[in-house]
């Protein structure tokens, strides 16, 4: 039996949620590093980061599609107690993964200029945003196996090994950026390009983290397996969730690219301040985020075995700590802003910008964290398609349209003030359709693709 299909609801969204959370923030502290060493080069280099953070956002976030459909595919069919058909798309999963990574970085290598041309980057930002996302475009495959890795051991309910490959990743980040970045022990720094350097090659040890992890785990990684898959099959089965998931999640740093180049308008300091508060702000979250990663397991494992009750009693609890947590933390980060902006700069416009966003975005935390966890377990019950509704949404309808028509009276304001709302809307709306979908329970007919 799938091992989070019994036993206490709510000590298994502790026991796997409390790994992630170390594994996550290990994660998002890379980015606030970043952000660090290069603040030091100067404040357009700051700036030219708050343009490429969106981009590498959204390219993370299809990446993490890829790994909830391995997770979704793998976790459902262990509840369903279909080991064998579990071990052949984990194996098809870590290829599709790579193959994924290839493909997108090379559309993104061709398309730098553009891209970033049409977020209203100006000339003098784009060959330092160049310097950045030239190697890390090349360095996208290596990106997306790791991912894909991690769902091989998510899908398996092993959130402690998926931390260990996020903590390795992010040590081998905090190692080299200052070396990297800025130069230390005798060997010159490579700028912008040394934060781009110290990714890939913390990717490229997690992997072999990863494939010693997995040799432990259930499910084992051996590439001969994929002679006796059906493809087109598992490639379904796995872009049914992935397709919808990687959109799902990448819809919100799009939306933070848009109003990034709407943002680009009150000037640079007001996109440098957004840009660092948004890291802060992604490390601040960060228990929400590993909540609707381990939320995918535990409701698929229990959907899987027709264990709905189970599942409804995962959300119901996970609700409840979105709601408290997201309002803690806001009022911490909303008494706190200041101080935190002067470890990013010394630019008085840049902390002002800084101080501003935080003030206005932190309480739509708690709608945030309902919206990613309400999506994390549609995801696991093959309703990817539900998710990606509400995400494009919160977005398109709400978020968009907000900062663009107030932006004008509001000035930087308006683009805040359109976060918050959206995250609010969009927690409400998603908290309603989850419960929606959680009450009718699985869908029996649904467990025909046993071959693939």
């Amino acid at each position: 039996m799938a091992k989070l299909a019994s036993g206490s609801i709510r000590g298994h969204l502790v026991g796997q949620t409390l790994p992630m959370v170390f594994g996550v923030a290990a994660i998002m502290s890379v980015g606030l590093i970043d952000a660090y060493f290069i603040g030091q080069l100067g404040a357009q280099e700051l700036a030219a980061v708050s343009f490429i953070f969106p981009i590498t956002i959204a390219l993370s976030s299809l990446g993490v599609g890829v790994m909830v459909g391995i997770n979704s595919v793998i976790a459902r069919a262990l509840g369903e107690g279909d080991a064998e058909r579990a071990g052949r798309r984990a194996n098809f999963g870590a290829v599709f993964a790579l193959a994924t990574g290839v493909a997108l970085g090379a559309i993104l290598y061709l398309l730098l200029d553009p891209l970033f041309r049409l977020m209203q980057a100006s000339e003098e930002l784009l060959p330092l945003i160049g310097e950045y996302m030239r190697p890390y475009a090349l360095g996208l495959p290596v990106m997306l196996l790791q991912m894909g890795l991690n769902g091989v051991l998510r899908g398996q309910g092993e959130a402690r090994k998926t931390s260990y490959v996020s903590l390795t990743y992010s040590v081998a980040n905090w190692a080299l950026d200052p070396i990297l970045i800025t130069g230390a022990f005798g060997i010159g720094g490579f700028g912008v390009a040394g934060a781009a350097y110290a990714t890939i090659a913390g990717f490229f040890i997690a992997i072999l983290v990863a494939l010693w992890l997995i040799k432990g785990a259930r499910l084992q990684i051996n590439p001969a397996a994929i002679r006796d898959c059906n493809v087109a099959g598992s490639s379904k089965a796995i872009l049914s969730v992935a397709g919808p998931a990687a959109f799902s999640n990448a819809i919100n740093p799009i939306g933070l690219s848009v109003l990034t180049a709407l943002l680009a308008s009150q000037g640079e300091a007001a996109v440098a301040g957004f840009g660092a508060a948004g890291r802060l702000q992604s490390f601040a979250v960060v228990p929400l985020l590993a909540l609707s990663g381990s939320i995918g397991a535990i409701v698929g494992q229990n959907w899987g075995a027709g264990h709905a009750d189970r599942a409804r009693r995962a959300m119901w609890w996970s609700g409840l700590f979105c709601v408290g947590y997201g309002l803690a933390i806001a009022v911490v980060l909303f008494f706190t802003g200041d101080w935190f902006a002067d470890i990013f700069t010394d630019d008085p416009a840049v902390i002002e910008e800084f101080s501003r966003y935080l003030a206005i975005s932190v309480w739509g935390y708690a709608g945030f964290g309902l919206l990613i966890v309400a999506n994390g377990a549609l995801n696991a019950v093959d309703k990817a398609g539900l998710a990606l509704a509400q995400s494009a949404a919160r977005v398109f309808l709400v978020m968009l349209p907000f900062g663009w028509v107030l932006r004008s009276g509001w000035g930087s304001s308006a683009i805040y003030a359109a976060e918050l709302v959206a995250n609010l809307a969009g927690g409400a709306l998603a908290a309603f359709i989850v419960w929606r979908v959680l009450r009718a329970g699985p869908d029996r007919g649904r467990q025909a693709q046993t071959n693939t």
